[in-house]
């Protein structure tokens, strides 16, 4: 019954993201009130004190994850939003991108850009900066939403091919069940599924987007701190790789670093709006993630997810990893594969880079289904839970066309 209940529960939830915009109630709301009284039942349930502390042990260990992906966003937001009311990624963009450019040719560059900086740094960070590109073009409504699906899209790609880019990836990687050479040939598949999708999106977009010239007066520490958050990003893969270092430690530090150089030079009216800024257009989106992964993590305590790594094994891993990939678009890829990785699957190199491809990418099915996801709905106000649906058959095709490639690169390159 207490199962029943708190299942019931995750599927209001989801109901109350898809129906958003009849109900007029925020996301982030529904979610986190859902997620707190899936635990609250889990408290009551338990019987005794025994069992009390044993969901007490849970619960602290579900929110030390959500806690170290908080402060990784509010670091990474801070410097995104610092640069962006500075108006350093706008002038960014107009170096690296023409002023004036075709719908088409611009979905392509778009998806490159993605791409290969999802691939060094981590999905959070790519997914803001590439955002960030969007608002300096003049687009409409629905070529806006297009593109953040294909970021989405790219960056949950990117991410597959080298362990700074995906938290599932690192997993798999320190498991000893790839190695780093290995793991790099994803980039292929990656880079043509990717590919594909931005064809596919540009069949029927016509037209030329321009950007407004910006002439904005930046002062040195402005470039600065530009150069700290670059250097942050480099340290963050050099460190994690080197000596283990977790993402979050490194982006805290180099956020320090902003603030005590920034603090020179900013007034406190100055530092006040920006603040103001993160507050009230962040914050949604962290409320949002603490919702949802506090009902994956009840998922996990009440054994959903043991269920689905059991249904893995009753068939063919090729099979099995092909749709574990489309599952992580509603489950959270990470307590997911982890499930799995417990479970200790006997799987060649092939089937492990499918499992790796597939729980990085298969998240980009559904708009909630993963980080990179989730920030595009808060920020894209077109994007919603409904809208992002009509773009799932393009989706699932490019994902199963670099999911297939996938294979067949690994079994020709790496089969025992």
């Amino acid at each position: 019954m207490l199962y029943t209940f708190l299942i019931l529960l995750a599927v209001l939830a989801l109901l109350s993201i898809i129906f958003e915009e009849v109900t007029h109630i925020n996301k982030a709301k529904t979610t986190l009130f859902l997620g707190c009284i899936s635990w609250v039942a889990l408290f009551m349930a338990a019987g005794d004190p025994g069992h009390e502390k044993i969901v007490e042990h849970r619960l602290d260990d579900n929110l030390l994850e959500i806690a170290t992906l908080w402060l990784f966003l509010m670091s990474t937001m801070t410097f995104v939003a610092y640069l962006n009311a500075k108006g350093m990624i706008q002038i960014l963009v107009q170096k690296l991108f023409p002023q004036r450019v075709s719908v088409r040719l611009l979905m392509i560059q778009v998806a490159l850009f993605s791409l290969l900086l999802s691939a060094i740094c981590d999905n959070v960070t790519a997914t803001l900066v590439s955002l960030g590109l969007l608002t300096t073009f003049k687009l409409d409504k629905q070529m806006r939403r297009r593109m953040a699906v294909l970021i989405i899209f790219a960056v949950n790609s990117g991410g597959v091919s080298l362990i700074t880019g995906d938290v599932t990836t690192l997993m798999i990687f320190l498991g000893g069940h790839v190695h780093m050479s290995e793991l790099m040939m994803l980039f292929i598949p990656a880079a043509i599924s990717v590919m594909l999708l931005a064809v596919l999106f540009s069949l029927r977009a016509e037209g030329e987007v321009s950007t407004s010239p910006i002439k904005r007066d930046y002062q040195t520490v402005d470039v600065i701190i530009a150069a700290i958050f670059f250097s942050t990003i480099i340290m963050t893969m050099v460190l994690n790789v080197l000596f283990g270092i977790p993402p979050v430690l490194t982006f805290l530090t180099g956020l320090s670093v902003m603030f005590l150089v920034g603090h020179t030079s900013r007034s406190d009216k100055e530092e006040i709006k920006i603040l103001e800024y993160i507050r009230q257009v962040e914050y949604d989106t962290l409320l949002f993630f603490l919702g949802i992964l506090l009902l994956v993590g009840m998922l996990k305590e009440i054994g959903t997810l043991d269920l689905l790594t059991q249904a893995y094994a009753m068939f063919d891993p090729n099979i099995s990893n092909f749709v574990t990939g489309i599952g992580s678009a509603i489950l959270d890829n990470v307590p997911l594969t982890a499930a799995l990785l417990k479970a200790e699957p006997v799987l060649n190199t092939p089937e492990w880079l499918g499992l790796t491809y597939a729980v990085g990418v298969g998240g980009s099915l559904l708009v909630i289904g993963s980080a990179s996801g989730i920030i595009a709905m808060s920020k894209v106000k077109e994007l919603t839970f409904v809208s992002y649906l009509k773009y799932v058959p393009a989706l699932l095709l490019c994902y199963s066309v670099g999911y297939g490639l996938t294979l067949l690169l690994a079994y020709q390159l790496f089969e025992a």
